[in-house]
């Protein structure tokens, strides 16, 4: 994920706890059209400065590690305008060199507002994507002009100034309409398609912009991409995972679905389903990180949310179901409502974002007013920055973060009354969030029940995320039900079928791993709670579980059919 969630050294665990005190010690930002950007700490002290960029910011400033700044530009010469068109993106080190300098602008296409560097160094981009008035009556538009619809691409830089398309999604691909019964995406209901986008609504012949894209995120665990409309007051999550191909049709990818539209959050009227309109106009479309509070939620910034006065950040718990999402035919998708509410301080009827933050914080930027400010899980500001200037957005890095990469997310295996991490230059574990004296090697022996967690250290002291918490329990052994409070995995032994209830398994996001006996991963899989270990060797194994505030491990015997 581009809204990175890493710890600071003296972070607890803060799947039990959260704590009025700062996040992190710089904050990232760049004011629109400057050529500067600053990373400033909590003092209000300018850390670091980025002088004489090529070009002045478009919207999105962002870090990678090692305090590589990717930025967007605003092009000279591009043949579309409006809003938040950029056209440019720039790739550049900590030092000031630009490493890469990339345009994307023709008079049928332009990149605009948001990006999202990726862990393998390419980038994603939204780029609009012109259809001409014939295309658009083709696509059963009730009243034909010339739209702007939309595309996300990811790039792989190559040279200085080039780069490769590597996949690409078109929102054009995955429409429907119910007013022209002889085009091929007729459909008489659209409430029976929300994986398609109906194309006449909110289009009329003066809507040129019709959707209007402006955040976009990546979540790495589902290999997903989030994005909102600004227009359309909406979330869309799509799968990545798909060829470009796939991506174009309807089938495919670890969902399924291709490219359709695998979740939809924020106006169920946008596919004719009965319930209330969340978003009055929607920006910085984001999953919240693992090892975050409320990890796997979706996030908007709703800049007229609360009124035209007072902005706020909604976010949604969504129904996850394996790589896919439930929904009930002709309703609308899950929560009816937003799950958690942040009441901003103060109002912009345009850009803006949040971060949350590992220890139950958020850093919030009121972007027309350059107004930037940290809040604790009680919406007190702990810190605040006037910017001189509009502001799309601000993100919060820790200094291992800006120094290079961290290590490694540790994981904690469990064998016998024993729980061992990944190997490191040191170690702290915790229990129930608060670090255990002189538990600071790569196994520990809990004397009681409790909740577990792990943080390495590499050899320049960077901490790592903290871990999974592991619940450790005296249930564990063969021949019984593994149960806690939160997770129940039955039967075992088994031939094969197995159930996973609780309410860890619940609409969350969870990881499912097994190994064989010398460490073979044999099966992995993400949400699904239904696993077939049919086929399988009778034997002993390891079971993994992996999800939001639970972490643990259990032998699990197979046996013959």
């Amino acid at each position: 994920m581009k809204k990175q969630c890493l710890l600071f050294a003296t972070l607890l665990l803060v799947s039990l706890f959260t704590f009025a005190q700062q996040w992190g010690n710089f904050t990232l930002y760049s004011v629109s059209g400057s050529t500067t950007a600053y990373l400033v700490d909590t003092n209000g002290v300018n850390h670091h400065i980025w002088t004489g960029l090529s070009g002045g910011t478009g919207y999105s400033s962002y870090l990678m590690p090692g305090g590589v700044l990717w930025r967007t530009v605003r092009n000279t010469g591009n043949q579309i305008s409006g809003g938040g068109v950029t056209g440019r993106v720039q790739k550049v080190a900590y030092d000031g060199t630009l490493l890469w300098d990339f345009v994307y602008s023709s008079s049928t296409y332009c990149l605009h507002h948001d990006i999202c560097p990726l862990p393998n160094g390419n980038v994603l981009l939204i780029s609009y994507d012109v259809k001409t008035s014939a295309e658009a009556t083709a696509a059963g538009v009730a009243v034909g002009h010339t739209m702007w619809s939309e595309k996300i691409i990811e790039v792989q830089p190559t040279g200085a100034t080039t780069g490769n398309i590597v996949w690409e999604w078109r929102f054009w691909d995955h429409l429907t309409q119910n007013i022209d019964s002889t085009k091929a995406n007729y459909h008489p209901t659209v409430v029976d398609h929300p994986e398609l986008m109906n194309v006449n609504f909110q289009n009329s012949s003066t809507t040129r912009d019709w959707i209007h894209m402006n955040g976009i995120d990546y979540n790495q665990a589902l290999d997903q991409i989030v994005v909102s409309s600004h227009n359309l007051d909406e979330l869309y999550v799509i799968d990545h995972s798909t060829t470009t191909a796939e991506a174009a049709g309807h089938t495919g990818g670890n969902s399924g679905k291709g490219g359709d539209f695998l979740y939809r959050w924020g106006n169920p009227s946008s596919y004719a389903a009965a319930g209330v309109r969340i978003f009055d106009v929607v920006h910085d479309a984001h999953f919240i990180p693992q090892d975050c509070p409320n990890a796997g939620y979706i996030v908007g910034y709703n800049n007229n949310g609360i009124s035209a006065n007072q902005s706020c950040v909604d976010m949604a718990n969504p129904p996850y179901n394996g790589y896919n999402y439930l929904i009930n035919p002709g309703s609308a998708y899950a929560p009816i409502t937003y799950t958690e509410r942040i009441p901003c301080n103060g109002h912009n009827s345009n850009m803006g974002n949040s971060q949350q933050l590992p220890n139950g914080n958020s850093l919030i930027c009121i972007a027309q007013s350059g107004i930037i400010y940290e809040v604790d899980s009680s919406n007190t500001i702990l810190w605040t920055k006037n910017a001189g200037g509009s502001v799309a957005q601000a993100f919060r890095y820790s200094p291992c973060f800006v120094s290079g990469t961290p290590p490694v997310v540790p994981t904690i295996i469990a064998s016998a009354d024993t729980l061992y991490t990944d190997l490191a230059t040191s170690y702290q574990w915790y229990e129930n969030g608060t670090p255990i004296t002189g538990a600071t090697g790569a196994f520990f022996v809990p004397d009681h029940d409790g909740y577990y967690a792990v943080v390495v250290l590499d050899a320049n002291g960077c901490p790592s995320d903290v871990s999974a918490p592991y619940s450790y329990t005296n249930t564990t052994d063969i021949g019984q039900i593994w149960t806690n409070r939160d997770l129940v995995v039955s039967p075992n032994p088994t031939r094969g079928p197995l159930r996973l209830t609780g309410g860890a398994v619940d609409n969350k996001q969870f990881t499912v791993t097994v190994y064989s006996a010398d460490g073979r991963q044999i099966f992995r899989n993400v949400n699904t709670s239904q696993i077939d270990l049919s086929g399988v060797t009778p034997g002993v194994y390891t079971l993994s579980f992996s999800g939001h505030h639970t972490s643990l491990t259990q032998r699990l015997v197979i046996v013959a059919e």
